[in-house]
């Protein structure tokens, strides 16, 4: 059991129905935490994203750690610096201070980026850790945001949407630097990742890079919009 568990498989089918059951078990039990969380004393309410943040940060740092003591740790590969990796790592950032800056600047990077990572996942394991970590690392990264915006009652404003871009070009900026020093292919700069992802349709390095940048606001704002129509109701 503990060899199957910390064993890498390749029995996860994207698109299939295992990947069906995935999302439908994640919506049902984010659902559940953030109805039950809205009904209960601020100070609760705080514990429970803190637990949530925390718990994806130590999986991280965790995974990290148990892929160093492989004897094939890869730095070019396996250091948390994805996209999706390093946002897990400063999520407790978020739900310990609740400062508003930081939801404004996490929020689109995360639903433009680590829901994609659940359409489009780009992880083949299946029942062991490395599946375990990936679904509860970019799931929970979405529940938190969602926690934030319906539990702490956060609302982005347009502003938020440029404030999310500038904040992902010092991400990007940072990974230019790091993938140069490395030789490595964080944040995919470098090259698409081998899985089959939206990228795909973006054409070839670099150009996909720039075609990235020049959708990055529209697709940020069709993401405000339905924030912006319920504002406006309100």
């Amino acid at each position: 059991m503990d060899n199957f568990f910390f064993s890498d498989n390749a029995d996860f089918v994207p698109f299939s129905e295992q990947h069906f059951w995935v999302i439908l078990i994640i919506s049902i039990l984010g659902s559940i935490l953030i109805s039950f969380a809205k009904k209960q004393p601020q100070k609760i309410q705080i514990i429970i994203g803190n637990i949530l943040a925390t718990s994806i940060c130590l999986v991280i740092i965790f995974g990290t750690l148990l892929n160093f003591h492989k004897t094939n740790f890869n730095y070019q590969e396996d250091l948390p610096l994805h996209l999706c990796s390093f946002l897990g790592l400063i999520i407790p950032v978020l739900t310990y201070t609740r400062k508003y800056i930081f939801y404004e600047v996490l929020l689109f990077l995360i639903l433009a980026g680590t829901l994609q990572s659940l359409i489009t996942p780009s992880e083949y394991n299946f029942l062991n850790f490395t599946f375990f970590r990936y679904w509860f690392v970019h799931s929970g990264l979405v529940i938190i945001m969602l926690y934030a915006t319906f539990v702490y009652k956060m609302r982005p404003t347009l502003k938020s949407v440029f404030k999310s871009f500038i904040g992902m070009q010092f991400y990007v900026i940072f990974m230019f630097i790091i993938n140069y020093i490395l030789d490595s292919n964080y944040f995919y700069t470098n090259k698409k990742p081998d899985a089959t992802t939206l990228l795909d349709v973006f054409g070839e390095w670099p150009q996909y890079i720039f075609v990235v940048e020049l959708i990055v606001i529209p697709f940020f704002l069709l993401i405000y919009f339905p924030f912006y129509l319920t504002r406006k109701k309100e």
